[in-house]
This record gives C-alpha cells, sequence and structure tokens, in this order.
C-alpha cells in the first residue's frame, strides 16, 4: 500500500486524535481512508443530483421549444392547487 505524508492543521490533528481516542478507528490511516471513501460517495451522489438536473432542465427546454408549458404564474399555479386540497 502507499505511504503519502499529509501536513494538518493542528484542529484537524487534534480531531484525529480525539476519533481515535474514542476507539472508533484502530489509526490515523484507517481514519483518512473512511474519510476518502466518504468523500468519494459524497462526489458521486453530487454527480448523480447534477446529472439527474440536468436531465431535468434538457426535459423543460424540449417543452418550452414544443410550446408544451403553461403561461400561469408560480402563483396562480399555487392558488389553483390550494383551491383543490379545499374542495
Amino acid at each position: 500500500m502507499p505511504t503519502m505524508n499529509v501536513d494538518l492543521t493542528t484542529e484537524m490533528a487534534e480531531f484525529v486524535a480525539q476519533e481515535l481516542a474514542s476507539g472508533d478507528y484502530a489509526s490515523a490511516s484507517e481514519l483518512v481512508r473512511d474519510a476518502l471513501r466518504q468523500l468519494r460517495r459524497d462526489r458521486e451522489a453530487e454527480g448523480a443530483k447534477l446529472e439527474a438536473l440536468r436531465r431535468a432542465v434538457a426535459l423543460g427546454v424540449a417543452d418550452v421549444e414544443r410550446d408544451a408549458f403553461s403561461t400561469r404564474s408560480a402563483a396562480e399555479i399555487a392558488e389553483s392547487l390550494l383551491g383543490e386540497e379545499e374542495a
């Protein structure tokens, strides 16, 4: 396994020490590996959300290009939805 040297701020070093003292991690290396796995999961989730947003925007643009959209304002749409709930 490759070895890397990493400079930490005092605050980060204290955090690592606290985590090790809690017993959740056997070593600083284990903690860093876990943190990097979490960072990878976060980035992948962020990428998936961004891709879903891109697809939604593309659908919206396609609707506009087909003139398949409402001319009502957001307030008008909300008002009509609220009226449906009361009925």
